[in-house]
C-alpha cells in the first residue's frame, strides 16, 4: 500500500483554506496534519475537507491561538490529545489507523511546539521556558517512545531547528530562538528517546541546507533564501526502511497570502 502524509503549519485554515483545497487537489495525500490553525472545533470548515474526500477529521483547537488537525481519507480506529506543562493550549494529537489487517495501527501523532519568543533566557522570558520545558515533557512521554514492531509517526511545527545546516546562518542565528543550543540538544533528546528517524536528514545529507520556513518580515523570502527548517517528520525505527519519498514544496511559499511555512511530505510503502 502507497501512503503519503504531508505536515504543515498553515497559520489559520480558515484564512487559508483555500490554499489547502488547491494543495490538496493537487497532491492528494492520504493524510494532512495542519498546525496553528486558529479555530475552534466548531467553526472548522469540515464540509469543505469533506467535499475534497476528506471524511476523516481529528481536532484539537481554539479560537486565536495554536490548533492542531488531522485530515484524512483513511478512517481513525482510535484518537488521543494530550496536554504539557498542565496547560490546555491545544497543541496535540494524536490518531490511528488500520492500514492492513496483519500490521499494527498506524499511529500519527501531530504535535505545535511553543515558539518560546524572542528572548532565549527562560529566566526571564515565560514564553522560552515553556518551550523548554514542553520540549523536556515530550522527551519523558512514554506513548512517544515507539518499540518494536510498532509503527509511529511524529510530525509538525516542532518550531526548532536543530543541525548546522538547517538555518540559513548557524553563526548567526546561535542566539536566536528556534536555533539556540539549549532547543536543539532538547529536541535531539526527544528524537534519541524514542528512537525516532528524521526523515528529512536521512534523505538530505547534512551538509545541505534544508528550510520549511521563511519570515514575513522578508520583503521577499527568496533574497538570500533566509530560512529555517522548523517543520518536521520522523517515522519509528519499523517503518525506516518504508519511506520512498520526501519532499518539501517551496513553491506554496509564493502563493497568494501563503502560510510563513510550507507543505512537507512523505510517502511510504506499507
Amino acid at each position: 500500500m502507497r501512503f503519503t502524509l504531508t505536515t504543515w503549519n498553515i497559520n489559520s485554515v480558515r484564512l487559508r483554506i483555500d490554499l489547502v483545497a488547491k494543495f490538496l487537489k493537487a497532491q492528494r495525500p492520504d493524510v494532512l496534519c495542519l498546525q496553528e490553525t486558529k479555530c475552534p472545533d466548531d467553526a472548522f470548515p469540515l464540509k469543505r475537507f469533506k467535499r475534497l474526500g476528506y471524511e476523516h477529521i481529528a481536532l484539537n483547537g481554539q479560537k486565536g491561538y495554536h490548533g492542531v488537525a488531522i485530515i484524512s481519507k483513511i478512517p481513525f480506529v482510535a484518537r488521543d490529545v494530550r496536554t504539557f506543562c498542565d496547560i490546555v493550549d491545544s497543541r496535540h494529537i494524536s490518531v490511528s489507523l488500520n492500514t492492513a489487517d496483519q500490521d499494527p495501527p498506524l499511529v500519527v501523532h501531530n504535535f505545535y511546539v511553543p515558539a518560546g519568543g524572542d528572548i532565549p533566557d527562560p529566566a526571564v522570558n515565560p514564553k522560552f521556558k515553556h518551550k523548554l520545558s514542553f520540549l523536556d515533557e515530550m522527551k519523558a512521554c512514554a506513548p512517544l517512545h515507539p518499540s518494536g514492531d510498532q509503527r509511529h509517526i511524529l510530525v509538525g511545527d516542532l518550531n526548532v531547528a536543530p543541525h548546522e545546516h538547517d538555518v540559513w546562518s548557524h553563526k548567526q542565528l546561535l542566539k536566536v530562538v528556534s536555533h539556540t543550543p539549549i532547543e536543539c540538544d532538547k529536541l535531539l533528546a526527544v528524537l534519541r528517546a524514542g528512537n525516532w528517524v528524521d526523515v528529512a536528514r536521512e534523505r538530505i545529507p547534512l551538509s545541505e541546507k534544508v528550510y520549511t520556513w521563511w519570515s514575513y518580515r522578508a520583503a521577499d523570502w527568496t533574497v538570500g533564501d533566509r530560512g529555517r527548517r522548523l517543520d518536521h517528520i520522523w517515522v519509528s525505527e519499523a517503518l525506516k526502511d518504508r519511506v520512498t519519498d520526501f519532499r518539501i514544496l517551496r513553491d506554496a511559499r509564493s502563493w497568494e497570502r501563503p502560510s510563513d511555512h510550507v507543505p512537507v511530505t512523505m510517502t511510504m510503502e506499507l
